[in-house]
């Protein structure tokens, strides 16, 4: 199976939509997803200015196969940018032949072309799968970190 990944365009929003959703699914998280066509466009390729957020389209064979959604962060120990992968999606029939570690690659050639100090993405603590996979490839997972968020109605009061 042949690979090939490009950067999505805008005619891509229904298709990366779809990944989202399929991603979401996959994660048990559907219920959680807000994100519209327009509030995807507008992210990924705005009007004025620099996208906050990056999308790549893996296929295999001349089809969509998958996607990897990123952007770029800042580390103050290593004085240098860093790549942030939100999120790595292939649809179950393409999984296994090697598009999710093309994707990554691909990232990390962006990584190592933009100056990144490092790449770094989260995983689910219950997907053993993936888990596997991304230490197969040498990624280390930081066990001593635990992510915090506010969103939603606490974000609001928080910032209120």
């Amino acid at each position: 199976m042949a690979h090939d990944i490009r950067p999505a365009t805008p005619d891509d929003i229904p298709l990366v939509l779809e990944f989202i959703r399929g991603l979401a699914e996959y994660e048990k998280l559907l219920d959680q997803v807000q994100v519209t066509p327009g509030g995807l466009r507008a992210s990924l390729f705005p009007a004025d200015g620099a996208p906050p957020a990056h999308c790549v389209i893996g296929l295999v064979d001349g089809v969509p196969a998958g996607f990897a959604l990123f952007f770029y962060n800042f580390s103050t120990f290593l004085g240098r940018p860093g790549l942030y992968l939100e999120d790595l999606y292939v649809k179950p029939e393409f999984r296994g032949h090697g598009l999710g570690k093309a994707l990554l690659v691909y990232l990390a050639r962006v990584a190592n072309a933009r100056g990144c100090g490092r790449m770094e993405w989260a995983v689910l603590d219950w997907n053993e799968p993936a888990i596997a996979f991304y230490e197969s490839l040498g990624a280390r997972r930081l066990r001593e970190w635990q992510l915090c968020r506010l969103t939603g109605p606490e974000l609001e009061k928080f910032g209120a």
